[in-house]
């Protein structure tokens, strides 16, 4: 048992080659300047680490043969290096170990030393809590999972501004879910510049998490998020292929049946004008096979009007994209020259007034979809996460519904219920964006 106040201890073993040996550096290095003691018996340990080798099977055995001592003579073992690389041959042998992790995987260690056998606190220095300094409410949080976009849309300047893509280790990503979820957070909102382009630059790279493998990129990202019990929420989706795969994940109940994809327009020639993907055709398809695998899927959009050079015929053509569409969700903006962006320089820049016209007519045609989607669900049963709680009763938001930018719903009678609470409700009445219920 751990002394109060005592330093915890940790007990190392180092295996394998000069390549292993400064991994245990860095690590050994890590350990000492969060306050961790460095045992030099098991008995004394509160923990072992042992860094493993798996080149050849007489290494191969070693390191299984020193990871079983550990856990004789100590019982709480974490293994890492290139044998926990090799799948699951450290728990097929000794499935009692707290976690298992490959080479050069110093955070994922100590994400495993602070999970089984925290630091002491330290009042001087531990000011800021896990979850870190957050400015939204308690129970809902952003968590940012790359940085910079690979795009070259003629309407952005972001790329100039952030650079290109930068995908964040997924180890740190879980790492920081978790601190938030340990805070009480019960909704995640995945962000980035380009959300399932996460992975790409660093090709898709194998981390762990919990001592297991785990790939960076979005499918794998979020169906870890989603067992960490909250609700997980997906924005800033470009239409890749591979986001068919999350489909099904929503369908089976484990990330949100939510996605927010910035279509930006529908015609081919703007598209393309705008460096987007242009085929509204195979939007419109994969719209349909999504909504056949998850049919309470919500989607969610943007669009830009007036770009430069639209004509009536093509932004009528965003019009129909949306009656077909039936689009859950839609924000829409005028084009607005912004300085750098290369679209400043194309032909035929779309009169004010023009502009402002057409935006009145599609916000118009979708707060028509709008409402008609929402009065379909009056009589229906959803899940609400409370935001706030007054004497009128509750404010809430279902699953259709991330916060400051979709509809609320409004519940009568509520004044017991708590703000980051669940409950189930029955929808009673609408209108074009929001949604009124009772507590079941």
């Amino acid at each position: 048992m751990i002394k109060q106040n005592a330093a915890p201890r940790v007990g190392f073993v180092s295996l394998g080659c000069p390549k292993a040996t400064v991994d245990s550096e860095h690590i050994l290095t890590r350990l000492r300047a969060e306050g961790y003691v460095i045992s030099p018996s098991y008995a004394d340990s509160d923990l072992v680490v042992v860094n493993t080798c798996g080149f050849i099977d007489s290494a191969v055995a070693e390191s299984l043969d020193a990871i079983g001592e550990a856990l004789t003579e100590n019982g709480k073992v974490i293994v890492t290096g290139c044998l926990g690389a090799k799948g699951d041959v450290v728990r097929q042998a000794h499935p009692k170990v707290l976690a298992v992790t490959g080479p050069h995987a110093t955070d994922e260690v100590m994400e495993a030393v602070h999970a089984h056998l925290p630091r002491l606190h330290d009042p001087y220095s531990d000011l800021v809590p896990p979850q870190g300094i957050r400015l939204t409410p308690r129970h809902y949080a952003y968590v940012k999972i790359s940085e910079g976009c690979n795009h070259r849309c003629t309407f952005c300047i972001i790329p100039s501004m952030r650079g290109d893509l930068v995908s964040r280790p997924v180890g740190d990503v879980m790492q920081e879910a978790q601190n938030l979820v340990n805070a009480g957070v019960k909704e995640l909102l995945v962000i980035s510049q380009d959300t399932s382009a996460y992975g790409v630059d660093v090709k898709y790279r194998t981390g762990f998490w919990g001592g297991k493998p785990l790939k960076t990129r979005m499918n794998e990202l979020v169906q870890a998020m989603g067992e960490l019990g909250v609700w997980v929420r997906l924005h800033y989706v470009y239409p890749y292929p591979h986001v068919d795969e999350v489909i099904p994940l929503m369908a089976e109940g484990k990330i949100l049946p939510y996605l927010d994809i910035p279509f930006q327009h529908a015609n081919t020639r703007i598209l393309k004008l705008m460096k987007r993907p242009a085929s509204s055709e195979n939007v419109l398809q994969r719209i349909q096979q999504w909504r056949g695998i998850c049919p309470d899927i919500t989607l969610r959009s943007t669009f830009i009007v007036g770009f430069p050079g639209e004509t009536e015929e093509e932004f009528e053509e965003l019009l129909d994209f949306l009656e077909v569409a039936q689009l859950d969700r839609v924000g829409a903006f005028m084009y607005s020259p912004v300085e750098g962006a290369v679209a400043n320089a194309l032909p035929d820049h779309v009169p004010l007034e023009v502009q402002q016209e057409r935006l009145g007519r599609l916000m118009q045609l979708q707060e028509e979809i709008s409402a008609e989607r929402l009065t379909a669900k009056i009589g229906k049963t959803l899940q609400v996460l409370i935001d706030e709680v007054d004497e009128e009763g509750a404010i809430g938001r279902s699953s259709a519904d991330a916060p400051e930018i979709d509809g609320l719903v409004y519940i009568d009678n509520a004044q017991s219920l708590k703000v980051g609470e669940f409950v189930n409700v029955r929808v009673t009445s609408s209108d074009a964006h929001d949604l009124w219920a009772e507590p079941i």
